[in-house]
């Protein structure tokens, strides 16, 4: 027995919201499923930092629901304590707003309460071999599995599959090699007090090279005057190169007129993709019905944190829970097809693999 090697029935890479949602609605359904990320957490860009005594949401700022699934997921979420409705007077924000509790990485582990979820693990390939999904990771152990969903951004997914030697059909290949993500400096600032942004909270500003700021402390995300400044992608990307500290020493003289009060230390984090330039309305792409390849995630199922729950396929009549794996619908003139979601449940009993701890 090869103890580097592990199996499952499905194997979900990437553990942001779409990750987390498939994972959970497959296990719901009866599925064993085994869910990887490279980062030290849940959650991707619901993300959160400390510096010194401050706290800061420096990824995905709030939530918006119109999907009435993804409300209910968030009125069992607040039930639990994972979240809260934040109204901050921000003009073009659809629906309801919510922000994670304490921070917004706190949704993320409500989603991954019960989960199978190795953490700090990187796949770097993923190939076919006997009509069975082999993943590479960074660390020489593998995993195989009958079906695989694939969310991380478009180019990483990409990148993954070209290791692996998984050929994608041409025509959908070039649609998503096509997909491009804006980038986000984000400065993480502590301040020596209260900041001017007022009741509100956050702003965003029409134009300039600040995209968006918030007070983390108003948010009450944070004990102390902390907040969070989005370089705008035209800046970003013109800046990424450059020194970031520089950069970030720019953002905040930007910011100045809303910040109003002095800094006392800051920090700067890089989102290489911070969000798709454009998004798909589908839910995602079956890349294979046997054996099962889905991708799925941010470039897919309309905008913001909800359409990154694209780990739901779609269901008219709602309900819940498990994506078939015997193949996929009928699909549009490239290629992709539908993957279906039908009613299934799962004990807590059957629950299986090392929990995410939900305290």
């Amino acid at each position: 027995m090869d103890f580097n090697e592990e199996d499952t029935e499905v194997l979900v890479i990437g553990a942001g919201i779409a990750g987390l949602t498939a994972a959970a609605e497959l296990q719901r359904g009866g599925r064993r499923v085994l869910l990887l990320d490279k980062g030290r957490g849940v959650g991707g860009r619901l993300a959160s930092r400390r510096i010194d005594g401050a706290t800061f949401d420096h990824g995905a700022q709030f939530i918006t629901t119109r999907d009435p699934r993804f409300g209910a997921v968030l009125e069992r979420g607040r039930e639990w304590g994972a979240v809260e409705e934040w109204g901050y007077g921000v003009g073009g924000a659809e629906g309801r707003r919510w922000r994670g509790k304490p921070s917004m990485s706190g949704l993320a582990k409500y989603l991954a309460c019960g989960l199978d979820v190795h953490l700090e693990v990187s796949v770097v390939a993923l190939g076919c071999v006997e009509n069975r999904w082999r993943a590479e990771t960074s660390s020489g152990r593998t995993f195989t599995a009958s079906a695989v969903v694939l969310t991380p951004p478009v180019p990483q997914g990409l990148a993954i599959l070209d290791a692996g030697g998984t050929v994608v059909a041409r025509e959908v290949r070039a649609r998503l090699a096509a997909i491009e993500y804006e980038r986000c400096l984000a400065v993480m600032a502590v301040l020596d007090g209260p900041s001017g942004l007022g009741l509100s909270g956050g702003f965003r500003p029409e134009e300039g090279p600040v995209g968006w700021i918030a007070d983390n402390q108003l948010k009450g995300v944070s004990v102390e005057p902390a907040v969070t400044v989005h370089g705008s992608h035209e800046f970003s990307l013109k800046h990424w190169d450059g020194d970031w500290l520089e950069s970030g020493r720019v953002l905040l003289d930007a910011a100045a007129p809303w910040i109003g009060a002095g800094v006392k230390t800051f920090q700067v984090h890089g989102w290489r993709y911070s969000k798709p330039l454009e998004i798909s309305e589908e839910w995602g792409v079956v890349l294979r019905a046997e054996p099962m390849l889905v991708m799925a995630g941010d470039a897919f199922g309309g905008s913001g944190v909800e359409g990154e729950s694209s780990g739901w396929g779609e269901n008219p009549e709602g309900g819940a829970t498990e994506i078939t794996m015997n193949g996929a619908a009928e699909g549009g003139e490239s290629g992709p097809g539908v993957v279906e979601i039908v009613a299934g449940e799962i004990t807590e009993d059957e629950a299986r693999g090392r929990k995410v701890d939900c305290t």
